[in-house]
């Protein structure tokens, strides 16, 4: 079993409540727009990170996280990008991606509107975190946590913080 806490578009700020909601977890995985590398250190000294870069990410971050992770947790296989889209409208060249490596579970983030849907073509479940950074059009700051057990993905709670 694993307690996940996932975000997205911190955009350089990490809000300390996000770190205490996040205490439990056994890993944290960001979907881009860490916004600099110190972020990232923040994050990575508190728990084991996994990381993509997003659109606003400079090279700083560039150079240690990828474009795109692909990987195993438990029994799960996941795919994050940041730029990534949502069941019906993925983006250009995502939808290939996905029918290739046939995830259980894909992650993105850029939109900063929390989502979680289950994708029956695919059959995947989508989640985006929302934003948890203080910048953007976004009105409320969001995070994820959720276990996964095996091939489950369950107990997921949601964070949010008015900005």
């Amino acid at each position: 079993m694993k307690r996940i806490g996932l975000l997205s578009d911190t955009h350089g700020y990490i809000d300390e409540k996000i770190l205490i909601f996040f205490s439990d977890c056994d890993e944290i995985w960001h979907a881009g727009d860490i916004g600099n590398i110190e972020t990232a250190v923040v994050l990575s000294d508190f728990k084991p990170l996994r990381a993509v870069y997003g659109n606003i990410d400079g090279t700083d971050v560039r150079i240690v996280y990828p474009n795109f992770q692909i990987f195993t947790c438990e029994n799960v296989n996941v795919l994050m990008t940041h730029i990534g889209g949502y069941p019906g409208k993925y983006e250009k060249g995502v939808k290939e991606i996905i029918k290739e490596l046939k995830p259980d579970l894909f992650i993105s983030g850029h939109s900063h509107i929390l989502k979680v849907m289950y994708d029956k073509e695919n059959n995947l479940l989508h989640i985006n975190p929302g934003a948890a950074g203080n910048s953007g059009l976004h009105k409320k700051q969001t995070a994820i946590r959720f276990v996964i057990e095996g091939k489950e993905i369950k107990d997921l709670e949601i964070w949010e913080k008015d900005r």
